[in-house]
């Protein structure tokens, strides 16, 4: 399913250190079928990008985002049929806020485990990188920041306000279709009324960004094995999934996470049979297509 932006994230809570989570978001806008059965290339690709693998690495970091993608395959994708006719089930009836926020434990549950399940061989990745390696990686994490100032630290509170209900309303008409003038101005008011802090999300990125760069430091200056260095990468885990439950972070995002539930419930209050027909459909071409790749090996 394709995610909300950061600040917004609530279907889709699988982060950088889950990997599959770049194959799902691409593949909102697409064919899940076609862009799955090539994750592993996409993921390496995009790995490429962050610390520029060389031909040492390049062999065995495929084989393992193949062995990740195999194992996802064949335990997981079912899973995920089943919360998505549990969604098809709920929007057919009368789904409420705590609908909502129950699902979207239960994708983050499975966010959690599925990065997890990665954890040996992020180890193997981290105690493999050169120095040279690590600092192309810090300055790809500085230009997405670049980015991310570009496009949310602008302009007023108005205009911040606007890029944010631009960037929901492209998740909300990819699930309903079209909405109406009447529909945009009450999910206007409901993107409104959420809180705004971006500086708040980019501070909390780009703190995220030197644990990971501390840790590959410290695993590289001490030359660590990979069995001293997985719980160093399970703690960066931990910390990607809980850290908003700390106590000078849970009273922004819990409000945060509470403002978002009420903009989709309000969606799916203002929709008309044919959007909600639409968003049946959608799941219903994700869950086909999970079938299908569940049944299938790829090889």
């Amino acid at each position: 399913m394709k995610k909300f932006n950061t600040q917004d994230n609530l279907f889709h809570r699988i982060r950088l250190l889950c990997m599959i989570g770049l194959v799902l978001t691409v593949a909102a806008c697409s064919s899940i079928r076609l862009t799955y059965n090539n994750g592993d290339s996409l993921l390496y690709y995009w790995l490429n990008a962050y610390v520029d693998i060389d031909s040492d690495q390049s062999d065995w970091v495929k084989q393992d985002i193949d062995d990740l993608f195999q194992w996802h395959r064949s335990t997981q994708l079912k899973d995920y049929v089943q919360l998505l006719q549990k969604g098809q089930r709920q929007l057919a009836g009368n789904m409420t806020q705590a609908d909502l926020l129950a699902s979207y434990r239960e994708v983050r549950e499975r966010g959690e485990k599925l990065a997890n399940k990665a954890v040996p061989d992020l180890a193997q990745l981290a105690i493999s990188l050169k120095p040279d390696q690590i600092n192309t990686l810090a300055r790809k994490f500085e230009s997405n920041n670049d980015k991310y100032r570009k496009k949310f630290l602008r302009g007023d509170r108005d205009d911040r306000n606007k890029v944010r209900y631009k960037k929901a309303m492209e998740q909300f008409e990819l699930w309903f279709g079209n909405f109406s003038r009447e529909q945009e101005a009450a999910l206007r008011k409901a993107s409104d009324a959420r809180p705004l802090d971006n500086e708040m999300w980019l501070d909390e990125r780009m703190r995220r960004q030197q644990m990971i760069l501390a840790m590959l430091r410290k695993v590289h200056d001490q030359k660590l094995s990979k069995e001293a260095a997985m719980p160093l990468v399970q703690q960066l885990v931990r910390d990607v999934f809980t850290r908003m439950d700390s106590p000078e972070r849970k009273a922004f995002y819990d409000a945060s996470l509470d403002g978002t539930t009420k903009m989709m419930l309000t969606a799916i209050k203002i929709a008309t049979p044919e959007q909600k027909a639409h968003a049946h459909k959608r799941m219903q071409g994700w869950i086909d297509d999970f079938n299908v790749l569940a049944a299938s090996k790829q090889n």
